[in-house]
């Protein structure tokens, strides 16, 4: 008899507790969204080097202030607020005619408004005399004066992304922002240009472009060169 009545009394029990009302969950809070520091407005030397330290290894770059100041302090200064940290290698552009292998890799922030600065004036490369040569950084654009956080390392000599100033086509005449140069880490940069490439992600020209597997930017720090000997 005590079994048939338990056997009853379970169902109303679970009725019961449905019928209950069902308190809701505070949401899980989000994680807070870093508070990048205004960058700062000292003068900087004429080169910089800064150190990117990323899943693949430790690239070292050199970018000139001195010939190209406002791609050069605006790689810097990001740089120095800690804006690409977390930022990935997301592009491979892998050309297939000329010496092998040929193309770059692409990087940054991509156009997220947390972390982004304002657009820098675009710096042709008959101006600043700083050419797409391999292992040169550039900074990657939409139309000239729209570069903000995102960049490019050559992999081979890219003449075509140098300024054509005789060209009647606009893209050609103005050409992209050399501003500086690896100086340590081309083989890591040739490992990220050879990573496996989606075969779904991407649009457009960039459909067969997108890196399969990111590689994130952990740290991208200045590198204070030591004070010299007495």
């Amino acid at each position: 008899m005590l079994d048939r009545r338990l056997a009853l009394l379970a169902p109303l029990a679970f009725a019961l507790m449905a019928a209950a009302p069902v308190k809701k969950r505070a949401p899980a809070p989000r994680p807070a969204t870093p508070a990048y520091p205004a960058p700062s407005k000292a003068a900087l030397p004429d080169l910089v080097r800064v150190a990117l330290e990323t899943e693949a290894g430790r690239i070292v770059v050199q970018v000139d202030v001195k010939r190209a100041p406002a791609s050069a302090t605006n790689f810097v200064r990001y740089a120095e607020t800690k804006r690409f940290d977390g930022t990935v290698f997301y592009r491979a552009m892998h050309l297939k005619w000329g010496e092998q292998p040929n193309g770059l890799i692409q990087a940054g922030t991509r156009g997220d408004p947390k972390r982004n600065l304002p657009p820098i004036a675009h710096e042709p490369t008959d101006q600043t005399g700083i050419l797409h040569k391999a292992g040169t950084l550039s900074m990657a654009r939409y139309a000239p004066g729209t570069a903000t956080g995102d960049f490019s390392i050559m992999v081979s000599d890219q003449p075509g992304l140098d300024a054509q100033p005789d060209s009647a086509d606009p893209e050609a005449k103005a050409g992209y922002a050399a501003f500086g140069q690896v100086i340590e880490g081309m083989d890591v940069v040739r490992a990220i240009f050879a990573a496996p490439i989606s075969e779904t992600e991407g649009e457009g020209i960039m459909r067969g472009q997108i890196l399969a597997k990111p590689v994130r930017i952990i740290t991208a720090r200045r590198v204070v060169d030591p004070a010299p000997a007495p």
